[in-house]
């Protein structure tokens, strides 16, 4: 990892919240991982959304993980040039992954249903030990029930996990996916990501950004 990338990822640390969030847990420091993307740099006074914005934006990723009917999933081709929110964590996660998810939800609730529809919602397991595909689809369906755009869960071998993670620029997840990164990250039409949310953010943070994206 370069210097620099190390000292934008110090800088998310200490000014945008969580890079990796142990549920229930402190915030670690991941300085020592390798991830193409880098971290998120600190916002700056031209910051047009409500999320983190990313002066340099993540490319949307190109990984194939397993959803939930068993089936191969290429997250590039599925999604390509929709708005797609994507997020690493695990099932038994206690606080914050729930909470995102739950945020997530709320934000859809909130929007036009056709808007809603076009949205791609991508939560890639960090435990695929114990998050089978059954696993996923019991949990995700707790919070897209009444919502017009079902949540992809995918999970895989530890070795697609970890590449899927590092393919999306997020720091490998420790401690058996109990620590991994709280990014919430958002793709728009051009495929990239502009804007990621964290702890800190809130449904309606996602939801308007969500607007901005899809809008252009």
């Amino acid at each position: 990892m370069t210097a620099h990338r190390r000292g934008r990822l110090a800088a998310l640390v200490a000014s945008a919240g969580l890079v990796l969030a142990g549920c229930g847990s402190a915030v670690a420091d991941s300085a020592g991982h390798e991830h193409p993307g880098g971290a998120a740099a600190v916002e700056g006074p031209q910051d047009r959304y409500a999320g983190i914005d990313l002066p340099d934006p993540y490319q949307r990723p190109s990984f194939t993980l397993t959803d939930t009917d068993g089936r191969p999933y290429d997250f590039a081709a599925a999604t390509a040039g929709a708005p797609t929110l994507l997020f690493f964590g695990y099932t038994n996660c206690p606080d914050v992954c729930p909470t995102t998810m739950a945020d997530v939800a709320v934000a859809l609730r909130g929007l036009d249903p056709a808007l809603a529809r076009q949205v791609r919602v991508v939560f890639v397991t960090t435990d695929p030990a114990t998050d089978t595909p059954a696993v996923l689809a019991e949990y995700l369906r707790r919070f897209d029930a009444d919502l017009p755009t079902r949540f992809v869960g995918l999970t895989g071998d530890q070795v697609a996990v970890d590449r899927a993670q590092l393919a999306a620029g997020v720091p490998l997840a420790e401690e058996q996916g109990r620590l991994h990164s709280s990014l919430l990250l958002l793709y728009g039409s051009d495929d990239l990501a502009h804007v990621a949310f964290d702890a800190g953010n809130t449904s309606r943070d996602i939801a308007g950004d969500l607007t901005l994206v899809a809008g252009g």
